[in-house]
């Protein structure tokens, strides 16, 4: 049973695009790997910008720098 963890930062992601996620990746699986949908778990974990850190930085603290 595969099981695929997306992080995304949560930033208004809608929905919709959240099943293009779980449909994409469950495909790409299928595609490449030949796994059964049927068994693909997909989780997408949403985390705040002040949580996910890039080179030293949070995500927020770039983001109201403009990087």
């Amino acid at each position: 049973m595969p099981f695929v963890n997306i992080k995304i930062t949560n930033e208004g992601v809608t929905p919709e695009k959240k099943e293009q996620l779980i449909s994409g990746a469950t495909q790409l699986l299928v595609d490449v790997l030949g796994k059964n949908p049927k068994t693909t778990v997909v989780i997408i974990d949403e985390v705040d910008t002040d949580n996910w850190g890039l080179g030293g930085e949070s995500v927020s603290t770039r983001r109201k720098r403009g990087d």
